[in-house]
């Protein structure tokens, strides 16, 4: 006579508090970076970057994940000795692209793109473009765009977001909005800070024990949108072909079908 719930992970329980639908997507910048979609078929990625995760409503949550995300600003805080409204006021008093100055973010290795062994590192300073301001948008376009390349896995497996929800530490910060709309054309929603693991776990208890799930309204607020911003992205793959993680490809940017705009 014990109702049983059957449990999910953090982010499956997540997206079901934000009452994720087929077309959604959601980027969560904490420790980790992590971006996931609801869609109603497995996906399976040869390339080794989209994990076929199980939801928590009996669907699939493709799944992809980086190692470095917010705690890079923070990084950037401490070295620019500031705040981090100060480092998003810097991050935003400097043009997009960062007169060239590029940060690959792979402090602790890398996950996507694969690179276990890899570090962070600085390209394409110098004695005028090697600014404060500059450096602090370095660090938020090196990692927002390390971000973007999960939606570039997604959309390679087919999975194309009509919307993208931003979640975790990092999804308030003003210049980090402003840059993903310079990168992304879709749609982006910043749903209020809550804890929305904690909350989804509560939605499957609540099924469990009354056989259906509670209908909990989610308040969201819109980034505005920027005008696009390719060479942020021409930058961010020129700096891995420099250190020899891709292959080197033309630099043109065309808009996906998603909506990201991405090398080709």
């Amino acid at each position: 006579g014990i109702p049983i719930g059957v449990g999910s992970g953090d982010n499956a329980a997540a997206a079901l508090a934000l009452g994720l639908e087929e077309g959604d997507a959601v980027l969560s910048l904490g420790t980790s970076g992590v971006v996931y979609a609801r869609t109603a078929l497995p996906v399976h990625d040869y390339a080794g970057y989209v994990c076929n995760y199980a939801d928590a409503t009996g669907v699939h949550l493709p799944i992809v994940a980086t190692l470095n995300a917010a705690r890079n600003l923070q990084v950037g805080a401490e070295i620019l000795g500031c705040t981090h409204d100060e480092l998003a006021d810097l991050a935003l008093s400097a043009e997009p692209g960062a007169g060239g100055l590029t940060l690959l973010p792979y402090f602790e290795g890398e996950r996507t793109p694969d690179l276990p062994h890899a570090r962070g590192a600085v390209l394409g300073a110098t004695l005028t473009n090697f600014t404060r301001p500059n450096l602090a948008r370095a660090i938020v376009e090196g990692t927002v765009a390390s971000q973007v390349a999960m939606l570039d896995a997604l959309e390679g497996c087919g999975v194309r977001a009509r919307r993208l929800l931003v979640i975790g530490g990092a999804a308030k910060n003003p210049a980090v909005q402003r840059v993903l709309a310079e990168l992304v054309s879709l749609p982006i929603l910043v749903p209020t800070p809550d804890e929305y693991v904690a909350k989804g776990a509560a939605m499957q208890a609540a099924v469990a024990l009354t056989g259906a799930f509670p209908a909990w309204p989610v308040r969201t607020e819109d980034v505005p949108p920027a005008p696009p911003a390719p060479q942020i992205r021409r930058q961010h793959h020129d700096a891995q072909v420099a250190l020899g993680y891709v292959v080197p490809a033309p630099v043109e940017v065309a808009a996906s079908s998603s909506g990201v705009s991405a090398p080709v």
